[in-house]
């Protein structure tokens, strides 16, 4: 189905189904009002995404959706990509794969210098969202808390851009200083992104933020013709009249404001010196002077964000721009896992201001590295005039905030919400033992909940010596291997995946039919009513979905829990009575393999113990064999399996 909303094109096999169309009809109309904040109250597996993408093609509005982390909002990426082929889908989070920040501790007179990695094809993809927004196209943006963190000036950005049209007569050199000014590399050997190069009358470049040669052809000063060609053949795809090239760097600096920025710089020390004791204010000056020279002369130093405020000729305290301020008047915000979501905007700020007091205090940094931060939460709210928060569990801010909180209870698919039941804790684990075998026989599986990762760990251990298939998740588990893990989980590989707090949000596994919560009278974060709700989503996904709790008593937060998801099974099930739907399990493709998993770390002492016997046989097989290099493998695999096997123990 291809439908035409205002600027937007929505593409769907399905029509909007369930609590959908009442939903989209209501937020529509809210922000057709204008600004309003509205609250989508979505159980898990109603398709909350599906109905923000009509809400957005209907309303016509570009929008920004944030998500809580960076698993989720590529899920949210791809499924917009998906809703819309033929409209700008943008992508903009953290291009760190590994951040260590500046920090000083003075307890230890230790210092920390920054170190990052940065992922090229992220801040390809940050360049290439920020580009969508300014060409004046309706577009969406996916992003994380991100966000809010200190960009360079929109404004600036444009104006350093390139706007070349057929007959213009910018001349080569001039191309080439423009270029240059943009913050693009001439290479005449080698192209890229970010890089240009120049034969005859004829300059080739890829922008920052694409794949493809922009050819400028050019016929004395003249632009003679544009066209976009194959990186790889050079054959022309399509011939352009006008082109915008956006600069390669979200940072820009010209040579007046470098001049400016220097004068300031200088003062703001000279005024700073004095207040410090000696050591603090050589240490200062000694670095400050340094950045300075280095600025001067390559226009650039490390740390050069935290000198932000003079080069955007702002204030002290004044925000800086970010995200938000690429968007035109009147967006759209969609805070996807609104409960979680918030209460990370609001300590963004909070955490970057306590980093910075030691450095600022003992000479590290000017007090204008303070500007150089995230929104506080009050300056991110000025931008929330049309909002929609998202939530299975939405907040105490988001109900007082929002105009009306539209709820979206039935599912499309006829699916209710789990049914919870509270077991006693005694004998608890021979229960589990056997609900888990029930799901496994039936080709189901189960996620069980602790409170520690050591619980997890002994849980696991427990489970493994009754030949029950299980492996454990908890934080230190990195992004990819807990994506491989839950797709091994779906394949079957193992029947039991134990975690701690990262079995809620986002997690879609169809195949799982029973949650079962440790501790669930151990009133806290892990245990209050929205992480038990959300916990209990995990299996809504299934016709034979249920929850067990292992409790002596039932708290407030457990009685809420149950209270809510009984209310919305009724609503549930009423409206499948009234139209003779007939649930049925999602159905949903198992991912292709993203990363190779090193198993040993989510496995049990027992199981890597059974393995290492089983790789000892085979070791003196490939010896007998003389197959040296099998022989090799299964002893580094011993080495590695008795290592991680010492560590458990050694707790």
């Amino acid at each position: 189905m291809q439908r035409q909303e205002h600027a937007f094109e929505i593409s769907s096999a399905f029509e909007p189904a369930g609590d959908q169309p009442e939903a989209i009809e209501a937020l529509v109309g809210g922000v057709r009002r204008g600004g309003q904040s509205q609250t989508l109250l979505g159980v898990t597996g109603s398709g909350k995404t599906f109905t923000i993408a009509n809400v957005i093609a209907q309303s016509g509005r570009s929008a920004l959706v944030i998500s809580h982390n960076k698993t989720l909002a590529a899920q949210l990426y791809s499924e917009l990509k998906q809703f819309f082929p033929n409209n700008n889908v943008g992508y903009f989070i953290s291009y760190y794969d590994y951040y260590q920040p500046e920090s000083y501790i003075p307890q230890t007179d230790t210092y920390i210098e920054k170190d990052t990695q940065v992922n090229e094809k992220i801040e390809k993809l940050r360049l290439e969202a920020t580009a969508m927004l300014l060409s004046g196209e309706p577009t969406i943006i996916v992003a994380t808390v991100s966000c809010i963190y200190s960009l360079g000036n929109p404004a600036d950005w444009k104006d350093m851009s390139i706007h070349l049209a057929a007959g213009d007569e910018p001349g080569r050199a001039g191309l080439v200083r423009s270029l240059i000014a943009a913050r693009y590399e001439r290479n005449d050997t080698e192209l890229a992104p970010g890089r240009f190069r120049v034969r005859g009358d004829t300059v080739d470049v890829i922008p920052a933020y694409s794949e493809d040669v922009v050819r400028v052809s050019l016929f004395g000063d003249e632009v003679e013709s544009i066209t976009v060609r194959d990186p790889v053949s050079l054959d022309a795809r399509r011939e352009l009249q006008t082109i915008r090239i956006f600069p390669a760097k979200h940072y820009l600096i010209a040579d007046d404001v470098r001049e400016r920025a220097i004068r300031e710089i200088r003062a703001e020390l000279a005024s700073r010196l004095p207040e410090l004791p000696e050591l603090e204010r050589q240490r200062l000056e000694m670095r400050t002077k340094y950045d300075l020279e280095m600025i001067e002369e390559l226009g650039y130093c490390s740390g050069i964000e935290n000198y932000s405020r003079h080069f955007d000729g702002r204030k002290a305290g004044e925000q800086a721009f970010c995200l938000m301020d690429f968007f035109g008047p009147g967006f759209l915000l969609v805070i996807d896992e609104s409960h979680v979501t918030l209460p990370q905007l609001h300590g963004m700020a909070a955490g970057d201001r306590s980093r910075k007091d030691q450095l600022v205090k003992y000479g590290f940094r000017l007090p204008s590295a303070y500007d150089n931060r995230p929104l506080v939460f009050g300056e991110f709210e000025r931008y929330m005039r049309d909002t929609i928060f998202v939530s299975a569990t939405p907040g105490e801010y988001e109900r007082k905030r929002s105009a009306r909180t539209v709820e979206q209870l039935v599912r499309p698919t006829g699916l209710l919400d789990p049914t919870v039941e509270v077991r006693p804790t005694e004998g608890q684990m021979a229960d589990l033992v056997s609900e888990i075998r029930k799901r496994a026989e039936a080709g189901e599986r189960t996620l069980v909940t602790t409170l520690t990762k050591r619980m997890a760990e002994d849980l696991a251990e427990y489970l493994s010596k009754r030949e029950v298939r299980v492996r454990y998740m908890h934080s230190e588990i990195e992004g990819l291997q807990r994506t491989e893990l839950i797709r091994q989980l779906r394949l079957g590989e193992f029947d039991v995946l134990v975690g701690i707090n990262l079995l809620r949000e986002g997690l879609d596994i169809p195949e799982v039919s029973l949650v079962a919560i440790m501790d669930a009278d151990k009133e806290g974060f892990l245990r209050n009513v929205t992480s038990l709700v959300q916990t209990f989503g995990r299996a809504a996904r299934n016709t034979s979905g249920a929850v067990i709790m292992y409790a002596d008593r039932q708290t407030r937060s457990m009685r809420e829990a149950i209270a809510e998801t009984e209310r919305r099974r009724a609503r549930q099930a009423e409206h499948n009575r009234r139209h003779g739907i007939v649930p049925q399990t999602i159905t949903k493709a198992v991912p292709e393999q993203a990363a190779a998993l090193d198993d040993t770390r989510h496995r049990s002492s027992h199981d890597l113990a059974a393995e290492v016997i089983g790789l000892e046989a085979r070791m003196k097989e490939c010896a007998t064999d003389l197959d040296f290099e099998g022989a090799i493998e299964c002893r580094e695999r011993i080495r590695a399996i008795q290592k991680e096997i010492e560590r458990k123990d050694g707790r």
